[in-house]
């Protein structure tokens, strides 16, 4: 079996907070904007926006974390704190793997039972 890629943990304690219906539409919203968020991250590579690169990682590690999706969180957290570096190919290899680990922690969260 597999280590799961969410930290179930973390997922439990959102489900206290705010219970099983509320946190699984947050997981849902989660699914549905995280490739955006990446996309946002491609363009700002491409147009070279600074700003907007360490904004959008900065929404992936936050929402990561909120779903415990940590090795997804600490991806963007090194791509926010890192930003550009010379090289955009690095740059796009970074974005690859946070795309990478997404889709994990997506299928994961997906397979979970809700309720």
């Amino acid at each position: 079996m597999k280590p799961l890629v969410i930290d179930l943990a973390t997922l439990g304690e959102l489900r206290e907070a705010v219970g099983d219906e509320f946190a699984f539409e947050l997981v849902d919203t989660f699914m549905e904007e995280t490739p955006g968020i990446i996309s946002e991250m491609r363009t700002a590579l491409a147009t070279a926006d600074a700003d907007g690169y360490r904004r959008a990682a900065h929404s992936l590690k936050s929402n990561g974390k909120t779903f415990g999706a940590l090795g997804f969180a600490d991806l963007a957290r090194n791509a926010e704190l890192e930003g550009f570096v010379g090289d955009s190919a690095i740059n796009e290899r970074v974005i690859d793997a946070i795309d990478a680990a997404y889709a994990v922690a997506a299928a994961e969260l997906k397979g979970l039972p809700r309720g």
